[in-house]
């Protein structure tokens, strides 16, 4: 293999399954999203993400999620009592009084887990409406539409539910295309323990094969490490030989961006996905804490971005500046320049896996 060819495929390897619908059913239309957190999202700076994870460590149930204003950028601390408000004014961010925690929220996703796991359907936390959104996807059926409407509305205000275009479906991609089990899919961040090295995909994809190569029926590149979905949506590649593997992303115009650490994403923030369908498109994190009820099992504790994205994009990387965010799963489509894509989150894997980016 040529050092051009294995520099492509090494830069962010996308994955392209074929796409997998939900069901199918009646189209509905979309309903505009009225969260604060919509429009065009803002750059987190690291000391954001640092301040955000050590935030919600340190108010627990006081806290009901942060996201930052599209305005001015501030990182806005959601909490439901005086105290915990001045811990976050003393941290230095906006404290925003609420009226449902973080457990609050999550126990509203424990009933929709308990009487809506429909396919077809998504849920997730918006710290900037003190929400959770559901989604619909126009595979739920009309019978299955008025129970969870019937769901949504016995829990009030608390639930914001809407229709959206297309169908959920996982999407493997992640930046050149590699291909094991009849598939082709992609790494979305190259990673190292120690001397070793590795790529981190959509789980979808590594459940399908254990050794992966460059082009269809080539040499292998690379064998299966570590799989995990349904539940979660992740995979570690070993490479094997002596790969050239750099820390990088491809952005699809000749050009690359480094990677040099990772952060959990935060509601309002701006991001890329670079996808070897869609290439790279850019995105608002709208939910944290998502659950997506794909047609194979759902999927929990993802992160709902508006980046456009479509079939063989999953496994792709979702980053921001050089910081690694996620790794794409799926989503319902892209229409215009509004998406739904859904990512696993990086650092959950590096730490499942000890990887680290480089």
């Amino acid at each position: 293999m040529s050092r051009t060819l294995r520099a492509r495929i090494f830069l962010s390897v996308l994955l392209t399954l074929p796409a997998v619908g939900l069901g199918s059913g009646t189209a509905g239309a979309a309903e505009p999203d009225p969260s604060p957190s919509g429009g065009a999202g803002v750059m987190a700076s690291p000391g954001q993400y640092a301040l955000d994870s050590r935030l919600e460590r340190t108010l627990g149930d006081h806290g009901a999620g942060s996201y930052l204003d599209s305005a001015t950028g501030e990182l806005v601390v959601a909490v439901t009592d005086a105290a915990a408000a001045e811990t976050v004014r003393a941290s230095g961010a906006r404290a925003e009084l609420v009226g449902r925690s973080t457990a609050q929220l999550q126990a509203v996703m424990d009933v929709l887990e308990a009487r809506a796991k429909i396919p077809g359907t998504s849920w997730g936390i918006d710290p900037a409406a003190n929400q959770v959104a559901v989604e619909a996807d126009e595979s739920v059926s009309t019978p299955s539409m008025a129970r969870l409407r019937a769901v949504a509305a016995s829990l009030g205000e608390a639930v914001r539910l809407r229709r959206v275009p297309g169908t959920f479906t996982k999407e493997v991609a992640g930046g050149d295309a590699v291909h094991g089990g009849g598939f082709r899919c992609s790494a979305a961040f190259n990673v190292s323990r120690g001397a070793e090295l590795f790529f981190l995909t959509a789980g979808h994809c590594t459940e399908s094969a254990v050794s992966w190569s460059a082009v269809a029926g080539g040499p292998e590149i690379g064998t299966r490490e570590g799989s995990s979905f349904p539940t979660d949506d992740y995979g570690l590649v070993r490479y094997t030989g002596t790969p050239e593997a750099p820390g990088t992303v491809n952005l699809h115009d000749g050009g690359a961006q480094d990677i040099t650490s990772a952060a959990d994403a935060i509601v309002g923030q701006a991001l890329r996905k670079s996808g070897s369908t869609t290439r790279v498109t850019s995105g608002t994190v709208t939910a944290v804490d998502v659950t997506v009820n794909y047609s194979d099992g759902p999927v929990y504790g993802m992160v709902r971005t508006t980046a456009c994205s479509s079939g063989g994009d999953s496994g792709g990387a979702h980053f921001s500046g050089s910081t690694a965010l996620g790794i794409h799963s799926g989503s319902s489509g892209c229409s215009g320049t509004n998406g739904s894509a859904i990512h696993q989150p990086v650092r959950e894997v590096l730490g499942v896996y000890g990887v680290e980016v480089y």
